[in-house]
């Protein structure tokens, strides 16, 4: 059983010594299995180092290097194809979009359960994350099922990661310091699992990569490699190993040679890490592990950073460079570069060659850019330099990436009007950051702003920042400020881009110009193409309704709501079909499901209590009418207000 915790830091357990955290499941698989103090990841985000540890290689090898715009290649073999072509049965239960069978991480798996929420907005700051607990109970029911079988189990958990919100009542706990509040949360979840493993199984915890928690200037993760982020927690447990604390060097190119090891497996030389049952050698404890953190390179077109641990000296390969004595300096406070130049050759001279070529990928697709987005992390496309120098250099861009990470953290907080004069001055000191002005028009446009959102985005095009993100972007923006037929001319050269995304955005703003016809081809286009997408049913619905077909509509619909049964644009339109099919049931039905999601849902509020009271359903009406007048914007909703009003003044029947 592999077990990987994301954004778990080294130092946020109870057996690792902190006092604070509360990790009692965690802990007690620790007294039982080695404990590997001086474990390292190879990246700071997700796809790329889950990858490795699935691959047993190193990133430049099998060339996933950041979330987005990258797919495993079939040729690579993974844990999961090795051990299912040994036989043995295979799960994989993960809880967030950076894993998405997409990526490739699925081959090998005979069940591969990415079911994370759907149905959010894409193109928002935050979507629902997938508990810890839901992902462990899916587990679990396939880890029994398959008993008395040889099996291979992944479960992924992604608590702690941010924006960190621990459920009750670890938040009143943990008020103090919520991110420990989540790991708590993590290791509440996997308590089961863990308890009910039989003795002869073989686990492995570890973290994908840690989290800075403003360490080095740094919010989260993903730009930096001090030990905040890249050293993790690793735990084996295995019959025949001792308990320990083993202080020699581990990574997480160690677990694949570990893992097939353990089941019997012969081992393979192409793979660079060594098994971690039996204690290293001199020469397995001298080996330099390599890292690097390329988001910021391909996604802002700032300096690659690249690097190694070596015989317990990290160097770091930057147009400033940097050298850290980890022994007598963990937090890494002093860089020794410009006092031991001796140190510091031999170290670069030890950064593999391959490492030293420049990173490329795909452009992450509009769906991929959002979503991951959503989730705190950046997903564009930089042109790559063939130089770069101290400008260039993230120490000297951190008070950049702070920024967008604030404007994200103030509009969580509800702090919108904050977060738009974050933004504007975001773009305005840095107008070629497209992610910026993507920021800032999903401001405007949750303020009900589309004209600006739309100013900004034409802007950030005609700067050279455009891409097919910022398009999809502008499209939309566009459309929301009734400037449909200009939306479609930004959109129509994307007619036939592989993302799905993209072409469901020109279906919705086909649909807005009035050409019904042509919008409903395009998503029905997408559903043949890309299967059943609860996203694409509601579009499609909502364009069968407008053309005034809403049979056809509520079966969309309803297929919209059984995939997604939280995204709050199937339900409405669900209740606007049901409304045009004179079911009134069905339709206040469908809208009470939205309410109960969202309380405060205008639209919705204004529709149940103009058709209840319409059908004489006079206290529903009341309490919907009520809160609506309460809460619409009267410059955005005079009308609908003034309606509201003068039906409240009917006397009660």
């Amino acid at each position: 059983m592999l077990i990987t915790i994301d954004t778990l830091r080294a130092d946020a357990t109870g057996f690792s010594g902190n006092p604070k955290a509360k990790t009692p499941a965690l802990d007690a698989l620790a007294r039982e299995g080695a404990v590997f103090s001086f474990a390292h990841a190879h990246n700071v985000v997700t796809l790329p180092s889950h990858t490795n540890i699935l691959t047993g290689l190193l990133p430049y090898t099998h060339g996933v290097r950041d979330n987005a715009g990258s797919t495993l290649s079939g040729n690579v073999p993974t844990l999961a194809t090795r051990l299912a072509a040994a036989g043995f049965q295979t799960g994989a239960f993960v809880a967030a979009f950076p894993l998405d069978h997409r990526f490739g991480l699925a081959r090998g798996f005979g069940a591969y359960d990415d079911a994370y929420p759907r149905g959010a907005d894409p193109l928002a700051f935050r979507m629902p994350e997938r508990p810890g607990t839901e992902v462990v109970a899916s587990a679990l029911a396939w880890w029994t099922a398959k008993a008395g079988s040889r099996r291979f189990l992944w479960v992924h958990v992604f608590e702690p990661h941010a924006p960190y919100a621990p459920p009750p009542p670890l938040d009143e706990e943990f008020r103090s310091d919520p991110y420990l509040g989540e790991v708590a949360a993590a290791d509440a979840a996997l308590a089961p699992l863990l308890a009910s493993l039989p003795k002869t199984t073989t686990v492995i915890v570890t973290a994908d990569h840690g989290e800075s928690l403003g360490e080095h200037g740094e919010a989260t993760h993903g730009l930096f490699c001090y030990e905040a982020t890249l050293r993790v927690p690793l735990v084996v447990k295995s019959p025949g190993v001792a308990p320990r604390v083993d202080t020699a060097p581990a990574a997480h190119i160690d677990i694949a040679p570990t893992v097939l090891e353990a089941m019997g497996l012969p081992k393979d030389p192409a793979l660079p890490g060594r098994s971690l049952l039996s204690p290293a050698s001199s020469n397995e404890a001298a080996r330099p592990a390599y890292f690097e953190s390329l988001s910021a390179n391909l996604n802002r077109g700032w300096a690659p950073l690249t690097g190694i641990v070596s015989s317990g000296f990290k160097y770091v390969d930057l147009p400033v460079r940097e050298l850290y004595d980890l022994a007598g300096d963990p937090r890494e406070l002093t860089n020794l570069a410009a006092r031991d130049d001796t140190k510091l050759r031999d170290l670069a001279r030890k950064l593999p060659p391959e490492a030293r070529a420049p990173a490329s990928r795909s452009a992450p697709s509009a769906e991929e850019a959002a979503r991951l987005r959503a989730l705190g992390y950046m997903a564009s496309t930089a042109k790559a330099k063939d130089s770069y120098g101290e400008t260039d250099d993230p120490k000297n861009l951190v008070s950049v990436d702070a920024s967008i990470h604030e404007v994200i953290d103030l509009y969580q907080r509800g702090l919108g009007r904050e977060a738009i004069g974050r933004a504007e001055a975001l773009v305005k000191d840095h107008p070629g950051l497209g992610i910026a002005a993507e920021h800032l028009a999903f401001l405007y446009q949750s303020a009900g702003r589309p004209a600006d959102a739309a100013r900004v985005l034409g802007d950030a095009i005609a700067r050279g920042a455009g891409s097919e993100a910022i398009a999809v972007r502008l499209g939309l923006a566009l459309a929301e400020a009734g400037r449909a037929k200009e939306a479609v001319r930004v959109l129509a050269p994307l007619e036939a881009s592989a993302d799905p995304a993209t072409r469901n955005a020109y279906g919705i703003v086909l649909a807005d110009a009035g050409d019904l016809a042509k919008a409903i081809s395009v998503f029905e286009g997408i559903l043949a193409k890309e299967g059943e997408d609860p996203e694409t049913l509601a579009n499609l619905g909502i364009a069968l309704l407008r053309a005034r077909r809403p049979a056809e509509a509520r079966t969309r619909l309803e297929a919209a709501t059984r995939l997604a049964p939280r995204s709050l644009m199937a339900w409405n339109g669900l209740g606007a079909a049901a409304h045009a099919l004179h079911d009134v049931d069905g339709a206040l039905a469908a809208w009470a499901r939205v309410l109960a999601l969202d309380p405060g849902n205008l639209d919705t509020l204004y529709n149940v209590g103009t058709t209840a009271a319409r059908n004489g359903r006079n206290e529903e009406a009341r309490a919907a009418l009520t809160r609506f007048v309460e809460t619409a914007d009267p410059r955005l909703q005079a009308r609908e207000i003034a309606e509201a009003k003068g039906l409240l003044r009917r006397p009660a029947s």
